[in-house]
């Protein structure tokens, strides 16, 4: 059987623009597309307590 994981941000308090997974995973948790992910960061900055505030989300 082939094993499953999950990926997980390295550095849990940033998002990384630049790894497909990782915007894959912001959007999955939060459940909004990536491009409102993108449009956020553009307006707050990278850290993930700034998006999530930003897109009334927990974090």
């Amino acid at each position: 059987m082939a094993a499953t994981f999950r990926r997980h941000p390295q550095d849990a308090a940033r998002i990384n623009l630049h790894e497909d997974w990782e915007m894959r995973y912001w959007s999955d948790k939060w459940g909004v597309p990536r491009q409102r992910i993108l449009d956020t960061v553009k307006r707050v900055g990278v850290q993930v307590k700034d998006v999530a505030r930003a897109l009334g989300k927990s974090a």
